[in-house]
């Protein structure tokens, strides 16, 4: 894989995690679990960042051990083979407590690549 590809995926996990922290914007965890259509929306960007994630490239990955690879490619795998049982508070915990440390990673991760 080239560079270039790993920084388009880099930007991929970015923007879903922009979207989604727009989409949650002053939203509670009951929000969350009551519109099904937000849960939709915010479970297929976490699936877009873990499908990225688990396409970067290994050198990528390896000069970059601070960004949680493996666990983001884990939760896509979960959420895409577990579609019927999305645990809200797995999901809303993530968000709250994953999304914004890791869109300050892939900034300086993106500065560095390019």
């Amino acid at each position: 894989m080239t560079a270039i590809d790993d920084l388009t995926r880099l930007r991929h996990l970015q923007d879903a995690a922009r979207e989604i922290i727009d989409f949650m914007s002053g939203k509670t965890r009951d929000d969350l679990a009551n519109n099904r259509i937000l849960v939709l929306a915010v479970v297929k960007d976490l699936e877009i960042i873990g499908e990225a994630a688990g396409r970067i490239s290994a050198e990528c990955r390896t000069r970059h051990p601070e960004i949680s690879w493996a666990a983001m490619v884990g939760m896509r795998n979960r959420l895409i083979y577990a579609y019927f049982s999305i645990d809200v508070d797995i999901v809303w915990d993530t968000v709250t407590n994953d999304l914004a440390p890791l869109i300050e990673q892939l900034e300086r991760v993106i500065q560095e690549e390019s």
